[in-house]
């Protein structure tokens, strides 16, 4: 069976959750263009690849995919485009901080509209060695068979 996808999510990393520990979230807004929101707001986002860095000061997100607007014509955007994120400065020396540590990395989780801004969930997460994906995996599997068992019992 499918997940379930969050109700206001355009895009979300679950990769993320599989290769890091995530430990701390942020909400980010992102400076975006009028065909680049337009694409956002139908769902043609990718943020599997994506990342954070910080350039002069400032939060950037790198290599996240926004797909052509169809009806842009020759105003439509670079669809890897560098595109900046909008933080408090405390926030983004926070997240200098925590991606300074040895492992960290900040990286998105999910892209999603409120109040008509598009916002990026940021999360601090620390890669995952071969030997935690698959205890997680392990424990992944442990769960569906007690829930499982627990919904048969359920049905006598």
């Amino acid at each position: 069976m499918a997940k379930k996808k969050d109700s206001n999510a355009l895009a979300q990393n679950r990769k993320a959750s599989f290769d890091y520990a995530i430990e701390d979230t942020i909400e980010a807004g992102m400076v975006l263009t009028g065909t680049e929101i337009k694409s956002v707001r139908q769902s043609k986002i990718n943020i599997a690849d994506a990342y954070v860095r910080f350039d002069g000061g400032e939060a950037t997100l790198h290599n996240c995919h926004i797909s052509p607007f169809e009806q842009g014509n020759r105003f439509n955007h670079d669809p890897l485009r560098v595109r900046k994120l909008l933080l408090h400065k405390k926030q983004i020396n926070q997240l200098i901080g925590a991606s300074g540590r040895d492992g960290y990395t900040i990286i998105p989780l999910k892209v999603y509209i409120k109040n008509g801004f598009a916002k990026c969930l940021l999360g601090v997460g620390k890669g995952k060695k071969k030997y935690d994906k698959r205890e997680d995996l392990k424990k992944k599997d442990a769960k569906r068979d007690v829930d499982r068992a627990m919904r048969d019992r359920q049905k006598y």
